[in-house]
């Protein structure tokens, strides 16, 4: 969540800041061709940091999930793509690399805060357990705990699948909009 929504969202306001969008604004490249390629470095990296963040949690903890990796690399590429289609968004309406970031931080604050990671969502006041109804990290980690202690399939999960898709599409769609070649 932390490297798949900031580096995004210091990635096109520093290239406005270095002053290189203008060339890659003269290209023929189209908006959505665009901002996939800023988000495939960050799928990578999210994966990486995925696999490792498994790594550690065998060898160090002896944790492995009661359900399937692959269940959990599904989610997770739609996760990344949620995360970095937000920081693209928050990269795009910010003027220097410091707003990007503080907005970032903002928001990765509350979501981190009110996903259920610390305190159990049922466990929240009522305004707060509205809240996270728009929060995609809640639904990731109701994923993560589903396959690591209870071994659920990708068939239990279709509620928090379509629910994460939604929001993938919501921000990349919202990333691409808000893109100005004209800038």
């Amino acid at each position: 969540t932390m490297l798949c929504g900031f580096l995004p969202a210091l990635n096109i306001v520093g290239e406005k800041e270095a002053g290189t969008m203008e060339q890659i604004n003269v290209t023929p490249v189209k908006k959505h061709i665009f901002i996939l390629a800023k988000l495939i470095p960050y799928w990578v990296i999210g994966f990486f940091i995925l696999t490792l963040g498994f790594g550690i949690a065998f060898f160090v903890y002896s944790l492995m999930p009661a359900g399937s990796f692959l269940t959990i690399y599904v989610f997770s590429s739609i996760y990344v793509l949620i995360v970095s289609g937000f920081g693209l968004v928050i990269s795009n309406y910010s003027k220097t690399m410091q707003q990007g970031m503080f907005v970032m931080y903002f928001f990765i604050l509350i979501f981190i805060l009110i996903s259920g990671l610390f305190t159990p969502v049922s466990s929240m006041p009522e305004w707060a357990r509205m809240i996270t109804v728009f929060n995609p990290l809640r639904y990731y980690i109701e994923m993560m705990r589903a396959v690591y202690l209870k071994g659920s399939g990708f068939s239990h999960l279709l509620r928090e699948f379509f629910i994460l898709c939604g929001f993938a599409l919501f921000f990349n769609i919202w990333a691409v909009a808000s893109y100005r070649k004209n800038s």
